[in-house]
């Protein structure tokens, strides 16, 4: 079903058809970038404990959401750590987690390597703070105020006393971002806890915490270095592979968060048996599913970096390696599958890969991204490491025909230079789609209210 189209002028739309054949296969249509050592808009001047600047803009696409029109919020991880400085805390520093409102405004081209250009700016930044007391431990944010407790990157902000659970906990590592149907609030998910919060859009003040089962995801025993985490609890989330992808269904009433990999009792971080969680927006009530992340192609599974609605019960779910441009290597595997949860049994009473990969619904492949940036001429070598957030955008007609756009984006680990001397700017991809490349799915664009 067709959104707003943006209309493209008949010389474009000659030239770009030699691109896009109607009910061609997924391809890539336009890509974009913003400086890997630009600043964001926050306005903080201070440098973090790193040396690096506070407001520096970098893992735009650690998370990516539509926001209608062609505006998009991205959300960046726990902040700059690739610099060494206290190896004790995993080199995290006091960054204050935030996300950037954007315009990613497609034009047409006539004659160009890709039908469209893809001009990103940079219209927001909002920090994300809490009214309430939280636990920091021996580091609080620079800038905190009366009525402004901002949560912070640095593992070493919990109370040691408290499951990894506890909504008061300061340390916040946000890895994907939606956008709710009324655009007030966003959705944020996040890896320490793993936590699901709810933001206002135009504050950053957190308005609500989703509670997940305890006993299911917590880790009894937090630290600040992941590996000890890791090494010191037999349940719960893997450290620094909690909740990683986030989606939304299209009427706007029901979340679905996404783990990076198994839970320690499902067979931990490299396994197959993974949870999508399933959250009632009204109240608050959770659901489990089990999704299988073995490739069988290549005979093996991947982490999940990303999930997105296609409608009430279908998703996009991007399963990648961390090979590319970033880890100085090649990529390898970069891929969207498809998944249909109509049906699924809820394995919230389960636990361990055996029992979980038994109700794990059947998935599809929907487009290979590497293959189809291979097509457009990007080297693997050239392909980011970490492709990371996923946002569906305004439909674009194309020779005639519409076209549905998936945008993807990368987390550049806030380095402007990767490993290896290249350049490792904040990139934007689009990709262009029709309804027969869904395989028989229904895409349903999510509903905001000023649209209705």
């Amino acid at each position: 079903m067709l959104h707003k189209n943006i209309v493209i002028s008949a010389l474009a739309l000659a030239c770009a058809a030699a691109f896009a054949p109607a009910h061609a296969a997924v391809t890539l249509i336009a890509k974009g970038s913003l400086p890997g050592d630009g600043s964001d808009l926050s306005g903080l001047t201070h440098t973090l404990e790193n040396g690096v600047p506070a407001n520096l803009l970098g893992g735009l696409g650690s998370g990516l959401a539509w926001a209608g029109g062609n505006t998009f919020v991205a959300i960046p991880d726990r902040g700059p750590n690739a610099t060494t400085w206290n190896d004790f805390i995993d080199n995290t520093t006091s960054w204050v987690p935030r996300f950037d409102t954007l315009t990613l405004a497609l034009s047409p081209v006539a004659d160009g390597a890709l039908p469209f250009t893809l001009t990103p700016q940079l219209t927001g930044t909002t920090l994300l703070h809490s009214r309430t007391a939280l636990a920091y431990g021996p580091a609080v944010p620079p800038n905190n105020h009366k009525g402004f407790r901002y949560f912070s990157g640095r593992s070493d902000n919990f109370d040691g006393d408290t499951s990894s659970l506890s909504p008061m906990d300061a340390r916040l590592d946000p890895e994907a971002i939606r956008v709710s149907r009324n655009g007030r609030h966003v959705y944020v998910s996040d890896e320490y806890g793993p936590y699901v919060y709810e933001f206002n859009r135009e504050t950053g003040k957190r308005t609500r915490v989703f509670t997940l089962p305890e006993a299911t995801f917590s880790v009894a025993t937090k630290s600040a270095l992941g590996a000890d985490e890791i090494g010191s609890n037999t349940r719960g989330r893997v450290a620094n592979k909690g909740m990683e992808g986030l989606a939304i269904s299209p009427d706007g009433r029901t979340l679905f968060g996404f783990m990076q990999s198994p839970l320690t009792q499902d067979g931990g971080d490299g396994g197959r048996a993974n949870r999508i969680v399933k959250i009632d927006i009204a109240t608050g009530a959770v659901s489990q599913y089990a999704y299988d992340n073995f490739i069988p192609a290549l005979n093996k599974a991947y982490n999940s970096s990303e999930i997105l609605a296609l409608n009430s019960h279908e998703f996009l779910v991007l399963e990648r390696d961390g090979k590319g441009l970033g880890d100085n290597s090649v990529a390898v595997v970069k891929q969207v599958w498809k998944v249909d949860l109509a049906g699924a049994e809820d394995v919230s009473h389960l636990e361990g890969a055996t029992a979980l990969l038994a109700k794990a619904p059947a998935k599809t492949l929907f487009a290979d991204l590497r293959a189809v940036m291979n097509a457009a001429g990007i080297s693997d070598a050239l392909i980011p490491a970490k492709l990371e957030g996923m946002a569906f955008g305004e439909d674009v007609v194309i020779d005639g025909v519409a076209k549905h756009t998936l945008y993807v984006a990368n987390d550049n680990d806030f380095l402007a230079i990767a490993p290896g001397g290249l350049a490792n700017p904040n990139q934007f991809y689009v990709f262009a789609f029709d309804d027969a490349d869904l395989g028989g799915s229904v895409y349903e664009p999510q509903k905001f209210k000023q649209q209705d």
